[in-house]
């Protein structure tokens, strides 16, 4: 089954916790703190396989979660990291993140690796926040929670020629004779449901990939036939071929044909239409058709090419003329800088720390990323681990911008499930 795209939950693993201990063999005074690091948890991780062609193994996984890092011990022993998942996905696979918007990993290069969510860093055991001032601390940090993400997956073929026509025009005959790929061929329409690639070899020995998108109509960018599901693989292609029945076999006429399908192409994207474009003129061997040709000639200013793919007529000057074509044509990437995560500005700002809202009857809510991971990460099991977060929050502004918004003693402050007193 061809499946080319898939919503996925990720949860990434959780550290480890730290460990509050201290140090009490007979002899040594003054031990102090021993409690080790939390390991880190695990990152989920999409990598290229070139042996797969769909994301079939992915429609079934609606969640993906890591595994939490060890835990921080005593004597000082810092918990072992999460294995990291490691999710095989095809060649030409997109990661978009849905919440932003933004692109976190356009993968087209053998063995490629992306990290798509970050595990979180292990907690700090009480070692770590030995001081000269606080030579024993008795407390430590919960794991830092892994990265949330609701992602869409999506499987843009990697081709260098495009081929595209309505239904019943020859693409899936062309491409099974310049290639090794066998689509299903019969004399209706929508016989191919699914993209067919093909690797060509020219005659003077370059070669070249060769896609064949199904299922173009009149109305495919807008849902039509099965046009929506596979416009977005002509986005990678370098070139566009048109296949024209030339010999109007059905009864419809190659300019209005050709112009359809353009249409449909700037439809879904106006980039398209910045694509190199030829006609393959097909089905030449049918009565009418050079007279068909003389006509599109003189209303569409395109390189156009005769041929017959049943019976394999002139089809080496077309891939000559493809190759040539590519030869001069650069390879770019799908997508500009601007589109992906690492180069979002929002990324490296420093965001609000918190945010307060008035919920009414003494009620404050404090929302915000920093304050609501402060929370997660804090053991309240010590006096000493709660004066430290009470002390984090007012060097953030949170009891001064409380008190410039009107809390009273005594009212009630809730961080997440938490909720505590307000004192002045």
């Amino acid at each position: 089954m061809f499946i080319d795209e898939v919503i996925v939950e990720l949860l990434a693993g959780t550290g480890g916790d730290g460990c509050m201990a201290f140090r009490r063999e007979k002899y040594i005074e003054m031990g102090g703190p021993y409690g080790g690091n939390g390991g880190r948890g695990a990152d989920i991780i999409f990598e290229v396989d070139e042996g797969l062609n769909t994301l079939l193994d992915l429609r079934y996984k609606k969640i993906i979660k890591g595994d939490k890092g060890e835990n921080g011990s005593g004597k000082g022993k810092h918990g072992k990291g999460a294995t990291d998942i490691v999710i095989k996905v095809p060649m030409g696979t997109v990661v978009t993140d849905l919440d932003s918007g933004y692109v976190i990993a356009d993968l087209t290069e053998k063995n490629e690796r992306a990290i798509i969510a970050k595990g979180g860093r292990g907690g700090r055991g009480n070692i770590a926040f030995a001081t000269k001032t606080n030579p024993a601390p008795a407390y430590a940090e919960n794991g830092e929670p892994g990265e949330h993400r609701m992602i869409k997956v999506e499987l843009k073929l990697l081709a260098d020629v495009g081929l595209v026509g309505l239904p019943s025009v020859g693409k899936s005959t062309f491409i099974s004779k310049i290639s090794a790929a066998r689509p299903k061929i019969a004399e209706y329409h929508f016989t191919t449901l699914k993209p067919n690639l093909g690797v060509v070899k020219t005659k003077d020995n370059r070669s070249f990939v060769v896609a064949d998108l199904p299922g173009l109509i009149e109305g495919a960018s807008l849902g039509e036939g099965l046009g929506d599901r596979f416009l977005k693989h002509i986005e990678r292609t370098r070139v566009i071929a048109h296949i024209i029945d030339m010999g109007s076999s059905e009864g419809r006429n190659p300019i209005e044909d050709y112009k359809i399908i353009n249409q449909e192409l700037k439809n879904f994207n106006d980039k398209m239409m910045e694509k190199p474009q030829i006609v393959i003129a097909n089905k030449m061997d049918i009565e009418g058709a050079k007279e068909n040709l003389e006509r599109f000639k003189k209303e569409i200013d395109v390189p156009i090419y005769p041929i017959s793919a049943l019976f394999g007529e002139d089809i080496d000057v077309v891939l000559i003329k493809l190759a040539d074509m590519l030869d001069k044509l650069p390879k770019e990437p799908l997508y500009d800088e601007t589109k992906f995560e690492r180069h979002v500005l929002y990324k490296f700002e420093e965001e609000e720390p918190f945010r307060i809202k008035n919920e009414g009857n003494g009620v404050w809510v404090v929302t915000g990323e920093k304050v609501e991971k402060l929370l997660r990460m804090t053991k309240f099991n010590t006096d000493e681990s709660a004066l430290r977060f009470a002390g984090k929050l007012r060097k953030m502004g949170v009891d001064e911008e409380l008190r410039k918004l009107g809390a009273k003693e005594g009212d009630t402050i809730r961080i997440l499930d938490l909720e505590f007193e307000y004192k002045e």
